[in-house]
């Protein structure tokens, strides 16, 4: 629930022609552990897809990158080919443009709005857990203390 929407943030930020390499490096910049357009090359763009088609619903317009790479059989890590060309299980990154703090902020936003409501919603019991859950499970910027730790200092 909370990782999805923030791919789907990232393969719309694509699609406004932002490249991969420059939200991959907002996010790691942040201390992500990859960033969401190698994550998503990795967790294969057709599961991505259909995870999203789930998501927001069948008829939802899926991001169009990620759907002329599916298409055209460019899956990410499993066939060698997606948003990055992969070579001995690493991607190939061009050198990406600078980061700013406001494009991570933006990256991040739907990703900390879910985080928030998943707590919010009873469906994780306190923040603590939702802080260890997502710092575990979607590589979250540990030394940052969980996306909720990171709000509460933030002052969010």
């Amino acid at each position: 629930r909370v990782l999805g929407p923030y791919l789907n943030q990232a393969l719309r930020l694509v699609d406004e022609g932002l490249a991969p390499e420059t939200l991959d490096v907002a996010a790691t910049a942040f201390g992500m552990l990859m960033g969401p357009i190698e994550l998503a090359d990795t967790v294969g763009l057709d599961i991505c897809l259909a995870v999203g088609k789930e998501l927001a619903g069948e008829h939802a317009e899926a991001p169009k990158k990620l759907a002329e790479l599916v298409a055209g059989g460019n899956l990410g890590r499993k066939t060698g080919r997606g948003f990055y060309l992969w070579k001995n299980g690493k991607a190939r990154k061009r050198r990406a443009d600078g980061a700013t703090s406001d494009l991570t902020e933006k990256l991040l936003a739907p990703y900390l709005k879910e985080a928030q409501a998943v707590v919010a919603e009873g469906i994780v019991a306190d923040a603590d857990l939702a802080d260890a859950g997502l710092i575990f499970g979607t590589g979250f910027a540990p030394f940052r203390g969980g996306p909720l730790h990171y709000l509460a200092t933030r002052g969010s």
